[in-house]
């Protein structure tokens, strides 16, 4: 993705643009499986450290550019968001896909999470739909 594309993305989310907001941005843009921390720390080899990436992956969140992923191994990962999601409000309610081979998570927007209802007095937070299997990569 082109770096216009991204300095645009992060100028209307009311963002500066700054190395590693651009850099991070580029990472979620460029693959299509969900990231982790330390996945990004690889990626970018130590151009950043760890608090600024942290501070970004919590930038994103907020201004509803990336969600979380949910895992089994308790690792956040992050993916990014799709229209639908907004500063302070997700709409992330797709199903993620976990591959047993190469461990890639992806957000499968084409299957949506049906609508959850609760008794009174429960409030959803946030709702997550985990599949395993094997991805189209591995076969």
């Amino acid at each position: 993705m082109s770096a216009v594309t991204t300095e645009g993305i992060l100028r209307g989310s009311r963002l500066s643009v700054t190395a590693s907001r651009r850099r991070i941005l580029d990472l979620f843009l460029e693959k299509d499986i969900a990231l982790s921390h330390q996945d990004i720390e690889a990626v970018t080899s130590g151009s950043f450290d760890r608090v600024t990436v942290y501070r970004t992956l919590q930038t994103f969140l907020e201004k509803g550019l990336i969600h979380t992923v949910p895992s089994s191994d308790n690792v956040v990962r992050y993916a990014l968001c799709k229209d639908a999601c907004a500063e302070g409000h997700h709409h992330d309610d797709h199903v993620h896909f976990v591959c047993d081979s190469c461990g890639a998570t992806t957000c499968i927007d084409e299957v949506s999470i049906p609508p959850i209802r609760l008794p009174g007095g429960y409030r959803v937070r946030q709702i997550g739909m985990v599949v395993n299997g094997t991805c189209g990569r591995c076969g």
